[in-house]
């Protein structure tokens, strides 16, 4: 893989190239894919999904919707982090006028739609809809479809089901939200179809990514990336490595912030919680922290300097493995091999 096919700017319907050097600095195409997801209905709609704590009270438990705002937080940080070094490595995307901000509006994009497929009650809902047609009335079906579309259904998949979101073709609507294809590629986490149901143990086989009803679309979307493909039979490739810095982005917010909601609503100790951030940075100024007066407060500051450090560690992962994961060897996420 390379990354000037993976940056690519082409939107659904597009019949010429676009070029990075002569987009609009101040409408950016990968920026636009942001405003278009932050105005859609399917985004909006996250508000009423709680991330971990169901019908709290109190306003400091995240909804899917504050959490994906806080994961393309995140997800710019890494985006721009690496772009500045990929850009040393790789001139020729500075001759063509990218730049670090570029790699940055990506994950943020493709970071704050991840969760936009996600069914109400997350993976428990995903299994109530695929017990549905497996044992339900929805089995009454399964004569009607083939084998890959019984298997959308009876393994249903977030993932896939937020591509359809995104891409559905509607009555005056071709391509749903057009957003470009580096955005949707990296939103793609596991880049295949729903068979063969995890043929290894590469992460890109964990789940799948597209429903049969948008294969069309997909296979645009990766053969314009110039995705790897990853096996001869069935539809299977690599990931765009990006999508490796949305997963990391999702894994540090889940693993600190509903962490930090589980302080706040005092169901974890702050002593225990301020030794258990101490593992993750050595930079804690205690004198700071006990000056703080409101328990929020602190916990935001112990929150603040955990994210920095794992932050920190995703970039040095992702840049040491580059090679690796543009010829489809890395096969794990970034934070599985985190030292923390």
């Amino acid at each position: 893989m390379n990354w000037e096919q993976l940056l690519s700017l082409k939107r659904y319907g597009d019949t010429q190239k676009r070029l990075r050097a002569e987009q609009d600095e101040t409408r950016l195409g990968f920026e636009v894919d942001f405003d278009r997801i932050i105005f859609s209905s399917a985004f909006r709609s996250l508000q009423d999904k709680t991330q971990v704590i169901p019908l709290s009270k109190t306003d400091f438990v995240h909804t899917r919707l504050t959490h994906s705002l806080e994961v393309s937080v995140v997800g710019r940080t890494l985006g721009r982090r690496v772009g500045k070094e990929l850009l040393k490595r790789h001139p020729k995307l500075v001759e063509l006028g990218y730049t670090f901000n570029d790699f940055g509006a990506i994950v943020a994009a493709a970071s704050v739609m991840h969760d936009i497929g996600n069914p109400p009650f997350g993976h428990s809902g995903e299994k109530a809809i695929g017990e549905y047609f497996k044992t339900g009335k929805g089995r009454a079906f399964k004569d009607q479809l083939t084998d890959l579309e019984y298997q959308d259904l009876i393994d249903f998949e977030g993932n896939a089901n937020g591509l359809r979101i995104l891409t559905e073709n509607r009555k005056g609507i071709e391509g749903g939200l057009r957003l470009s294809y580096a955005t949707l590629g990296a939103f793609i986490k596991y880049p295949k179809e729903s068979l063969p149901k995890k043929p290894t143990n590469h992460i890109v086989d964990k789940k799948y990514g597209f429903f049969q009803s948008e294969k069309e679309a997909f296979v645009d979307i990766v053969e314009d990336l110039g995705l790897k493909k990853k096996d001869s039979e069935g539809i299977s490739y690599y990931r765009h490595p990006l999508a490796y810095l949305v997963e990391a982005a999702d894994d540090i917010c889940y693993t600190i912030i509903d962490f930090e909601d589980g302080i706040n609503l005092g169901l974890i100790e702050e002593e225990y919680a301020l030794e258990y951030m101490s593992k993750l940075t050595k930079h804690i100024n205690r004198e700071k922290y006990y000056a703080l007066e409101h328990k929020k407060d602190r916990t935001g500051y112990l929150r603040a300097l955990a994210i920095g450090s794992l932050i920190d560690e995703a970039v040095s992962i992702f840049l040491e493995n580059e090679e690796a994961i543009l010829n489809g060897d890395f096969d794990r996420g970034l934070m599985d091999k985190c030292k923390y």
